[in-house]
């Protein structure tokens, strides 16, 4: 997979508190923005596999919590 470049503008207040953010984590702002993205991404493929998932074997026998069948969970 190859990288393309993005550019984007954003208030210098924002931008002062990504760094924050960033020299926390030990990150240059680029890395935590892109791991960020990444992160937000997952996020939302993971409850788009929880939705379909509970589509096909019905709500109401899953624990809200994780998943598991709740009579798996007692």
């Amino acid at each position: 997979m190859g990288s393309t470049v993005l550019s984007l503008r954003i208030d210098g207040e924002l931008l002062d508190r990504l760094k924050q953010h960033a020299a926390k984590r030990g990150m240059s702002v680029q890395d935590y923005v892109v791991r960020t993205l990444i992160r937000d991404d997952f996020d939302e493929r993971f409850q788009s596999a929880v939705e379909e998932t509970e589509k096909f074997y019905g709500q109401e026998k899953l624990c809200p919590a994780d998943g598991v069948p709740a009579e798996e969970v007692n």
